[in-house]
């Protein structure tokens, strides 16, 4: 099972999503690769990798993206992101198959679910998106599917309380178990990339039976 340690860190008072890759920076956050192309879709995958910490009662997501395409059509929380070039966190707190998917385009526009898989899993509240924040190197605006080279950032701090189905209080010493993923169905050529790798026919990021581990110091 692929494994990643995700260190702890101190956020200055007032810290926006946009200071934190020069914060990474300066502390030497490292970023890792979303590169297994599990299901060989493309022949024109992007370049993807994140980094990730957290701060306690938080977890902060830095993904880099380079890409010759994208699209962000979706402009509303809890929309068709996976449509767009769209980047995912899940997690499971309790290592099991009760999960979230934290799915945001690259106008930083977030869809999030939580609950157990094969089952109707429930849209987080509208006080949980609020209290995702969220900044995208690429700004807000809607665009329709473009080409051409790119590279944008995305920012998310995540508190533990958007496990909005547990309580959880902090993150020092858990073990959970998650992925990572880019894709974007209605990009001109569409792309399916995990960090931690799936054994499956075809294309499904939801399937926690192949999350890897994340253990926070």
């Amino acid at each position: 099972m692929k494994t990643l340690f995700i260190p702890k860190i101190t956020l200055p008072e007032n810290t926006l999503p946009q200071d934190i890759p020069a914060l990474f920076d300066r502390l030497g956050i490292g970023f890792s690769p979303v590169s297994c192309d599990n299901w060989n879709w493309s022949d024109a995958n992007p370049e993807v990798s994140f980094r990730i910490a957290h701060a306690s009662d938080c977890v902060i997501l830095h993904f880099h993206v380079s890409d010759i395409q994208g699209r962000a059509v979706n402009a509303a929380d809890n929309g068709r992101v996976w449509e767009d070039a769209c980047c995912e966190f899940f997690v499971s707190p309790d290592c099991d198959d009760n999960y979230y998917n934290f799915e945001c385009n690259c106008i930083g526009t977030l869809l999030l679910h939580g609950g157990k898989k094969g089952t109707d899993r429930g849209n987080a509240p509208a006080e949980v998106y609020k209290s995702v924040l969220r900044w995208s190197s690429l700004g807000r605006e809607t665009f329709e599917s473009r080409t051409g080279a790119t590279e944008w950032d995305l920012v998310e701090i995540i508190p533990a309380s958007a496990l909005f189905n547990h309580t959880v209080r902090h993150f020092d010493g858990k073990i959970m178990r998650g992925n990572f993923y880019k894709c974007g169905d209605l990009l001109p050529k569409p792309h399916f990339l995990s960090w931690a790798p799936i054994d499956l026919p075809k294309p499904a990021f939801h399937c926690p039976e192949f999350f890897g581990e994340l253990h926070f110091e």
